[in-house]
């Protein structure tokens, strides 16, 4: 298969060499960046090619991953759709409701694969959380996802860019519709920086969801309270804790000694988020399946994030 990366930033670059990684499973044909000068420094780093229109290099490939400014979603994805290539698009899927609707719709009618990179449900972590809780009866999710500033983010919407994130891992791990009941944040210049968002799911659960571009340390973690244990899980770390009351220990066993509390420490596989997501998408075109992240769950999270930062907005011009 022949793929091919729009977009040369940060997450195009990663996606570039993933694809070189899997030589066995694809073909980098090259890339495609407005900014010549940056497309061909990738290209030059990792022995691809560099095109100089976005036509030319659909017109050689049969999909495509797509790491471009949201705002360029809709004109690109109509691009792709138009060869008849099938892409990954980064998330969110599109700039607004009207815009995504549309590219599903179109993309199903001529027969193209559209895949939104919610890059973290490939996290091995998430995995393992989501057959830990199988086996668990969940009360509440506690969920933070903060960064350090960088001036690349200077007029991105932290709903948008990070906790749209763990929305999509909520809904994975649950299978259940989410709602924003409460919505807070700290806004600057117009622009969302720091977000809590409060979730109430269908089968009662509670999310409280916080995202930051305002924090001096990155952090990734999700709690999870369930009726019998305590689950801490990070995703920067790889790690996953279970703490879990001693009473059943102590009375089954005979115990003439006090335990405060048994900690189960989970082994995680080490595997890079991106290559499973990439492999995933091949795979998915390769054998005709429907991607594991579908554009239509793309855009339930953009509903969702859309109404938390309305509130965000709204609680702001009421102040």
């Amino acid at each position: 298969m022949r793929v091919g990366v729009i977009g040369a930033g940060v997450m195009g670059e990663n996606h570039v060499r993933v694809y070189t990684a899997l030589p066995n499973d694809c073909e980098l044909i090259g890339i495609y960046d407005a900014d010549q000068k940056r497309a061909q420094h990738i290209s030059a780093k990792y022995q691809t090619m560099a095109f100089k229109s976005l036509d030319e290099l659909l017109g050689q490939v049969d999909a495509v991953s797509i790491a471009v400014p949201t705002f360029h979603h809709y004109q690109v994805g109509l691009a792709c759709i138009s060869k008849g290539v099938h892409m990954l698009m980064e998330k969110p899927l599109a700039q607004n409701m009207k815009e995504g609707t549309d590219l599903i719709k179109r993309a199903a009618e001529a027969g193209v694969k559209l895949q939104v990179g919610h890059i973290e449900l490939y996290n091995p972590v998430i995995r393992v959380l989501r057959q830990i809780i199988e086996q668990e009866e969940v009360v509440a999710v506690d969920v933070h996802r903060m960064s350090p500033f960088e001036a690349r983010w200077q007029n991105v919407n932290v709903v948008d860019d990070l906790m749209i994130h763990d929305i999509y891992i909520m809904n994975h791990l649950f299978k259940t519709r989410t709602e924003a009941t409460q919505a807070v944040g700290y806004v600057d210049h117009g622009i969302i920086r720091h977000a809590a968002a409060l979730l109430r799911m269908d089968n009662g659960i509670i999310a409280q969801v916080t995202a930051s571009y305002i924090t001096e340390e990155k952090i990734r973690t999700i709690r999870i309270v369930t009726k019998t244990a305590f689950i801490q899980a990070d995703l920067l770390d790889k790690q996953v804790l279970i703490t879990r009351s001693t009473r059943f220990y102590q009375t089954s066993l005979n115990m003439n000694y006090a335990q405060q509390n048994i900690v189960e420490k989970i082994a995680v596989p080490i595997q890079e988020p991106l290559w499973l997501q990439l492999l995933d998408f091949i795979t998915c075109i390769k054998k005709g399946t429907q991607p594991n992240v579908p554009g239509e769950g793309g855009l339930l999270v953009m509903e969702i994030t859309g109404e938390i930062t309305k509130k965000i907005l709204q609680a702001e011009e009421s102040r």
